[in-house]
């Protein structure tokens, strides 16, 4: 069976054994190319979906997912999810009421080219990157795309289904000038293939790696700083966890309890918008068949919402958002689309020091605390000038960091973030925070 008869399939037979049921179908199509040594090293060609159904019954929730769609295994699905929502506690879980979402595609011929054309732009970045004496080595020269589509269906009436995905090229070169020794890596990301090009994407990670060549050691002091977009991606994603309503709903959120009031500088606003034209993560609606809405989210520094599904907005007494998020074989969880700092003035740094890169931030941060201890490269920034440094720590509280925004920059960078997010970031001017260097 495809995923229209066998979701078709699912809820006909729900509906003759009196329970409530959503059927979501979810597929990935993955393709990976990696050149080394002027040619195509490695290829790799991966689909995998399936079909989940979660089931409600006198509000409790049961899962079962399968693979296979024949009728004997859908079967099989649904009775062992009846059987799973059987063995919880009585609660009050329910299904979105539903309705006819259409049929989207987001995607188009974007990521249609042949794999011949995807090669040579593999092995057009990796030749650009050796061409610069100071590369050493490319450890990573690759391409890559992600396709997805999801199908979905309820016995409350919703029934839908769209289709995205994204490419992009990435590298990581070794860079070497006399005794100073750098590697690091960056990437571009775009909805079609063809707006990819491996010389500006070249050039990009070169920029970005060597500006740290000869780099010393950073003295300890307390400097304004600027926040490259690369390190505000981090700073957004770990704000995330504080902005779901799952964790609002388990107690887990800093910001519980202070809708209406500012937890930012006024020049921040962050929102999420899974409508945005071309966005990389947008969708016409969510898992569970809300349709898609722009959430203010802070607005001039003030928090305006949460994101929730219909189970965390129904614990919580807030609105629903549309940000359900599931795959086929995972239960019902929150996650954003494309989650967006809106666009301020611009940053100028005359005298401080500019962060490029926080590294061990899993290992350093602490997402229901907000405090952060990780070590950094950076510029130093004096009279204008910058000049690379590193060896140096940062510590910071992230709801505190958040007061001390005095710029937003206009620059934007969008970068994958968590359970399919798409994060896109800018600049972040800091007043004086402390590091300790050398």
């Amino acid at each position: 069976m495809t995923f229209e008869t066998a979701k078709d399939f699912l809820l006909r037979r729900a509906r003759e054994r009196g329970v409530e049921a959503e059927v979501l179908g979810t597929s990935e199509r993955e393709l990976t190319l990696s050149a080394d040594g002027g040619r195509v090293e490695e290829i790799t060609h991966a689909r995998r979906g399936g079909v989940g159904v979660r089931v409600v019954d006198d509000g409790r929730v049961g899962y079962a997912s399968s693979e296979a769609l024949d009728a004997t295994s859908l079967e099989w699905v649904l009775d062992e999810a009846i059987e799973n929502a059987g063995l919880q506690p009585a609660g009050e879980a329910a299904l979105v009421s539903g309705r006819p979402l259409g049929r989207h595609d987001l995607l188009g011929e974007g990521l249609s080219a042949e794999i011949e054309a995807k090669s040579q732009a593999i092995v057009s970045l990796e030749n650009s990157l050796r061409d610069d004496s100071r590369v050493d080595a490319v450890f990573v020269a690759r391409y890559s795309e992600s396709e997805s589509e999801a199908v979905l269906g309820s016995t409350t009436g919703a029934d839908g289904g769209y289709r995205n995905g994204y490419g992009y090229l990435m590298a990581m070169p070794v860079m070497k000038q006399g005794d100073s020794i750098k590697q690091g890596a960056d990437f571009d990301i775009a909805k079609e293939f063809h707006e990819l090009d491996p010389t500006r994407t070249s050039q990009s990670i070169l920029d970005r790696v060597g500006r740290h060549l000869g780099a010393t050691p950073l003295a300890t002091g307390r400097y304004r700083a600027v926040f490259e977009p690369e390190v505000t991606t981090v700073i957004v994603q770990l704000l995330l966890m504080s902005l779901s309503g799952k964790a609002v709903a388990e107690g887990k959120s800093r910001l519980a309890g202070r809708l209406g009031e500012r937890i930012a500088s006024e020049l921040l606003g962050l929102v999420d918008d899974p409508t945005l034209e071309r966005g990389l993560a947008s969708r016409p609606f969510d898992v569970e068949g809300t349709p898609a809405q722009r959430t203010e989210l802070i607005e001039r520094g003030v928090l305006r919402s949460f994101l929730h599904n219909s189970d965390t907005a129904r614990r919580t007494g807030q609105a629903n958002t549309g940000n359900a998020s599931r795959s086929y074989a995972s239960t019902l969880g929150v996650s954003g689309s494309n989650v967006l700092i809106e666009a301020g003035a611009g940053t100028a740094l005359a005298d401080g020091l500019i962060v490029t890169d926080l590294m061990g931030v899993h290992a350093g941060a602490n997402p229901i605390s907000g405090d952060v201890s990780v070590q950094g490269l950076g510029l130093r920034v004096e009279g204008g000038e910058g000049r690379p440094v590193e060896n140096f720590a940062v510590s910071f509280n992230l709801f505190r960091l958040l007061e001390q925004i005095e710029a937003v920059g206009t620059d934007l960078v969008w970068r994958p973030g968590l359970g399919g997010s798409i994060i896109g970031a800018r600049s972040l001017q800091l007043d004086a925070l402390s590091f300790a260097g050398a």
